[in-house]
């Protein structure tokens, strides 16, 4: 295995950035430069992943769509649940529809995490008449298509019972998906609330309000010596 192919997500080296002039920053800015297209929207959505394993896989896309994600890394702790259930509240104040996608493992905890998910944000306020969640994988009709690896459900967990009842013994990972799948599914799922003409109408806007910081930095150094002069 090519050492460029292992991440250690927990230990990084830390520095300040620095630039050779003001020029750079300007263009590094501009290159930064987003608006929010779901600002004038009807909906708020975010993304939601059991496994940190996939954080980049499912930032990817969600940073292509300029919505949040979210790593639950398991059960979502309690004060991370009340604090998404207050981000939420907030938006449905402004008006909006919540939209919590998804996409967990397909195993007695995996599918019992999106009930808990669903539960306790109700639990600490949030409207349920304005909120929308939906689980998006790992599900049935897509194990039935792409065929993953099963595993053996785990008879440790206290609610394997009510699993293998409805499912059977075996159980599977949504790793086991290719990430191109996990792309497209998070895309249609997402694109499916939002205003694409809106969404075109702010690109526009950026990419016009881009050009004038480009400008600056392309003429810099005149800039520089008329204000020195």
């Amino acid at each position: 295995i090519d050492w460029n192919a292992i991440e250690d997500r927990t230990r990084n080296l830390q520095r300040l950035a620095h630039w050779d002039s003001p020029k750079e920053i300007i263009e590094s800015a501009s290159y930064q430069y987003r608006k929010n297209v779901w600002e004038n929207q009807q909906y708020y959505v975010e993304v939601w992943v059991e496994k940190e394993a996939l954080a980049n896989v499912v930032g990817r896309v969600a940073n292509e769509l300029d919505v949040p994600y979210f790593c639950c890394r398991g059960y979502v702790s309690q004060s991370e649940m009340w604090s998404a259930a207050q981000r939420f509240r907030d938006r449905q104040r402004r008006g909006k529809t919540v939209v919590v996608i998804h996409l967990g493992d397909h195993d007695p905890s995996g599918i019992d995490m999106s009930r808990d998910i669903e539960e306790r944000l109700m639990l600490f306020g949030v409207d349920e008449d304005m909120f929308l969640f939906r689980r998006i994988a790992l599900n049935m009709e897509q194990i039935d298509l792409y065929n993953p690896p099963p595993n053996p459900a785990k008879l440790t967990d206290s609610r394997c019972g009510g699993y293998i009842e409805k499912y059977g013994y075996e159980s599977w990972e949504l790793d086991a998906l290719e990430p191109r799948v996990i792309h497209d599914l998070i895309t249609t799922n997402v694109t499916e609330f939002w205003d694409y003409e809106e969404v075109k109408r702010v690109r526009a806007l950026v990419e016009s309000e881009k050009e004038v910081m480009e400008s600056v930095a392309n003429d810099w150094d005149k800039i520089y010596r008329e204000y020195c002069d």
